[in-house]
């Protein structure tokens, strides 16, 4: 193996330890640090290049799945101003399509929404989902889906869909 492919290696393995910090940062404080999208942005930088060297990947590849980032991005962030998910998940999101590009993108999306719709029914069957949160004089309550998980979930497929390609 060359290290330019021990480098791609590494650059998805760093993108899996990501999304599952991220999934779980989010499940236990409703918050994703700014830290890991970018971490895993760079680590994108870092696997493109790589694929570059090898032949792996082409600058318009590389240049579609930016197209593709700042699409969900854009929709996200729409979502985000509407009060519909939080502002790290939107990062997140961004982030991680990167990955994705436009080949996996619609997988990465699905896989993300199903793992959200399961983590929703949870919640509505009062599974405690999230951190939970002390409002005076009542009982704990839980506010909100971090969504986190779920976009981890989806990510972890497109590491497992480059993996095998």
């Amino acid at each position: 193996m060359s290290l330019l492919a021990l480098l791609q290696v590494c650059c998805l393995a760093a993108f899996a330890i990501l999304l599952i910090a991220a999934g779980w940062q989010d499940l236990r404080t409703m918050r994703i640090a700014n830290g890991l999208s970018i971490a895993i942005a760079m680590s994108f930088v870092l696997w493109s290049a790589a694929g570059l060297g090898l032949g792996r990947v082409t600058l318009g590849q590389i240049g579609w799945s930016a197209v593709s980032a700042v699409v969900v991005f854009s929709v996200s962030a729409f979502a985000f101003a509407l009060g519909a998910i939080g502002g790290g998940d939107v990062k997140l999101l961004a982030a991680a399509s990167l990955f994705a590009g436009p080949t996996h993108q619609f997988d990465f999306l699905a896989v993300t929404a199903f793992v959200g719709g399961l983590l929703g029914l949870a919640l509505l069957a009062g599974v405690p989902v999230g951190p939970a949160r002390q409002v005076e004089g009542a009982a704990t309550l839980r506010s909100g889906l971090p969504y986190g998980p779920a976009i981890a979930a989806g990510g972890l497929w497109v590491v497992a869909s480059l993996a095998i390609a």
